[in-house]
């Protein structure tokens, strides 16, 4: 099933909830799968949410269209990311190569207007294949706390799970 462990996921929460102290904040969901992010934010703080995911067999499985404004269907690294407040790469990064998770940070930085979370296994975590979907392979499987720091520029602060990292730029 196309979902992550739930470290970290309360303190991305309390962090996007302190920005929406002002009013509420949109959000800009990258690979939401089951819609983890979407369930999570619902309520006053949100005013507007919107998935990007790459395998479109989940948008109808999981009903994202139930739990978003909108979704778009592509891979991250391609389509043009709408701007919102905040922007959640949530368990993405480790599909895809270190060079094209740095890129999708920077391009997340450039589409957030307040900040950017990353949520990303800080242990060796291989992945396979899961309901056909290829991309849910864990290209790179061996990231670390300190390799996510030394990588992805601009991280103020941060969470660390027994697995799960969760990391965010403010902008």
């Amino acid at each position: 099933m196309p979902m992550s462990s739930t470290e970290g996921k309360s303190w991305t929460r309390d962090r996007v909830f302190a920005l929406a102290e002002e009013g509420p904040v949109s959000v800009l969901d990258i690979g939401p799968g089951v819609g983890t992010y979407a369930k999570l934010l619902a309520g006053p703080h949100v005013d507007r949410l919107t998935g990007i995911e790459i395998w479109k067999p989940y948008v109808d499985t999981y009903r994202l269209h139930e739990y978003y404004d909108e979704i778009v269907v592509g891979d991250a690294r391609k389509v043009d990311l709408p701007d919102a407040d905040v922007v959640i790469i949530g368990d993405v990064a480790e599909h895809m190569t270190e060079a094209d998770a740095l890129t999708l940070w920077e391009r997340c930085t450039a589409a957030a207007r307040k900040a950017v979370y990353l949520s990303i296994p800080i242990v060796h975590y291989p992945q396979h294949e899961i309901e056909g979907n290829p991309h849910e392979i864990h290209v790179d499987e061996d990231w670390n706390h300190e390799r996510v720091l030394a990588s992805f520029a601009g991280i103020g602060a941060y969470e660390l799970g027994g697995e799960v990292g969760v990391y965010e730029r403010r902008v």
